[in-house]
């Protein structure tokens, strides 16, 4: 059965990673990039200093230097230093009430702001772990009947595309991909993603094969598609695989190797475009249903209560031409006449019109 027809939009958000032993996990979610982080807190550190050197030194004639002397800059940067990290000897010292007025208002805040820097890193790292952490336990709990995408390059991309555009939750759609910036185009469409091989038993079980509903692998290369396949299907006998070939030729090794559907890429978009030169319209009309902004799409959908002990011949509905019959597990063609009247259980695949497609052809 397929999923509701509603569009969603696809949401636009950050990374957030979680570093794992032989893959990268990566859950959507607001990140700071690490240099920046630590950029951050080193400039409010230093400035910390460098303000409390600057009133030391303004105020060098109100201190007292152990050494002899007036107070000098390095004077009073060795000041800041030894005093903010709460180290400080005595060796330099406020001897009027206006400076240890200045300290206790002033320098002792700069103090705190400058130790919560530090001390804050730390605590901040610990508990960003925890927080991830806390994340993917929340999100493996909650992964149930998803779809594995494997490979996100034009293929798996078009494919996320679709199930999100017809109704699938970003959340129920898992990404594995070979590299960083595929895992993140992933991410920024609201899914979560791994990087990694998918040939290796870890990355599957990683990606809940174990509790997926169906598999999309969309690798570039049959090879490597074959032993995918394998692997899925040895370690998740219920999930649906489909898989893509570029060539043909290699279809009965897929099959064998557990994928339930096949996908001609490279022969198909060949007799695509041989259709589209012997007769354009039928290919343009060919090309639209597969590009859901045209107004059109072919969707599978359960029979309605009014439309049993119709004919799908004789059958009319709004914005929606019946193609084929689905009964008992088997497809039917609509021109088959052993398949009337629709029965309540049957599943019909059907040619459906958006409103707006409509109202702008003036039907």
């Amino acid at each position: 059965m397929s999923r509701p027809a509603e569009r969603t939009k696809v949401r636009r958000e950050p990374q957030n990673i979680l570093l794992r032993l032989g893959e990268t996990l990566v859950l959507p979610g607001r990140s700071e990039a690490p240099w920046v982080a630590v950029g951050k807190r080193a400039a409010l550190a230093g400035s910390c200093i460098l303000i409390t050197a600057l009133i030391v030194y303004f105020q060098r004639f109100d201190y007292s230097n152990a050494a002899g002397g007036v107070v000098s800059l390095l004077d009073a940067f060795y000041f800041a230093t030894v005093s903010l990290s709460t180290t400080g000897y005595g060796d330099i010292a406020p001897i009027t009430p206006w400076a240890r007025l200045i300290n206790i208002l002033v320098i002792t805040p700069l103090r705190l702001i400058f130790l919560i820097t530090l001390v804050g890193s730390t605590v901040e790292v610990l508990t960003n772990r925890g927080r991830l952490a806390f994340r993917e336990q929340r999100w493996r709990k909650s992964l149930r009947d998803h779809t594995i995408i494997i490979g996100f390059g034009v293929k798996g991309r078009a494919a996320a595309q679709t199930l999100l555009e017809n109704g699938y939750r970003p959340s129920q759609v898992v990404v594995i991909g070979n590299d960083q910036d595929s895992v993140n185009a992933a991410t920024q469409m609201g899914c979560a993603a791994i990087v990694g091989d998918a040939r290796q038993d870890s990355v599957l079980i990683d990606a809940e094969i174990a509790t997926a509903r169906t598999a999309v692998v969309a690798t570039d290369n049959d090879d490597t598609t074959v032993l995918i396949t394998l692997a899925a299907r040895r370690l998740a006998p219920q999930v649906k695989i489909v898989a893509a070939a570029r060539e043909m030729q290699h279809a009965p090794a897929l099959r064998q190797s557990g994928a339930d559907i096949i996908i001609p890429g490279s022969e198909a978009s060949g007799r695509l475009m041989a259709v589209s030169l012997l007769s354009p319209d039928a290919g343009g009309m060919m090309i639209d249903l597969l590009d859901p902004t045209e107004g059109l799409r072919i969707t599978q959908r359960p029979v309605a209560a009014s439309e049993v002990g119709a004919s799908p011949h004789t059958h009319r509905a709004e914005r929606e031409v019946i193609l084929a019959v689905i009964r008992d597990g088997r497809v039917h063609r609509f021109e088959r006449t052993d398949v009337a009247p629709l029965r309540p259980t049957d599943e019909v695949i059907v040619i459906q019109i958006d409103e707006d497609e409509e109202d702008e052809s003036g039907t």
